[in-house]
C-alpha cells in the first residue's frame, strides 16, 4: 500500500512541476506581446472610427488590441481589471454613431460579465508591431524525451 501511495505522490508531484512550465511559458509569451504593442502603440486618441471588429488579442485582465481592418489595429488600456478577457472567445465593443471613445465606451466579454470601460486608446503602427519578426527564422524550443 505504501509502494502505492507513493508512486501516486510522485505522479501528482510530476503534474504539477508541468503545470507550472506552461504557466510560466504563457506568462512570457504574454509579456513579449504586451511589450512588442506597447513599443508599436502610438500617442493616445480620444476616439476611433469602429464599423467591424476584424481580430481582437488579450493581453492582460486591463488590455487588449482592436483589429478593425487587417492593417489597423488599436491598443485598448482598460479601467479596472476586466473578468474573462483573456479566456472568452468572444468580445463586442459599444459605439455611437460608429465611433469608439475614451471612458464613454466598453468593451464586452459576455452577458453575465460587467463591461468594462476604455481608459486609453493608442494607434498601433502595425509595420513596427510586425518589424522584429522580418527576415527571422522561428525559433522553436527542443527538448529530447528520457529514455525509457
Amino acid at each position: 500500500m505504501a509502494v502505492k501511495h507513493l508512486f501516486a505522490t510522485v505522479a501528482v508531484a510530476l503534474a504539477l512541476s508541468g503545470c507550472a512550465r506552461v504557466g510560466k511559458d504563457y506568462t512570457a509569451r504574454m509579456d513579449a506581446r504586451q511589450q512588442a504593442y506597447a513599443a508599436a502603440a502610438g500617442q493616445p486618441v480620444n476616439s476611433f472610427h469602429y464599423f467591424s471588429l476584424w481580430s481582437w488579442e488579450p493581453l492582460s485582465e486591463r488590455q487588449l488590441a482592436i483589429y478593425t481592418r487587417s492593417n489597423e489595429a488599436w491598443l485598448l488600456d482598460l479601467d479596472g481589471r476586466c473578468p474573462n478577457l483573456e479566456y472568452t472567445n468572444h468580445i463586442g465593443l459599444t459605439s455611437s454613431a460608429s465611433e469608439v471613445m475614451v471612458k464613454f465606451d466598453r468593451v464586452l466579454t459576455g452577458p453575465k460579465d460587467a463591461p468594462c470601460f476604455i481608459k486609453q486608446i493608442r494607434p498601433v503602427d502595425i509595420a513596427k508591431l510586425n518589424e522584429p519578426q522580418q527576415g527571422k527564422p522561428r525559433e522553436v524550443e527542443e527538448t529530447p524525451r528520457p529514455a525509457k
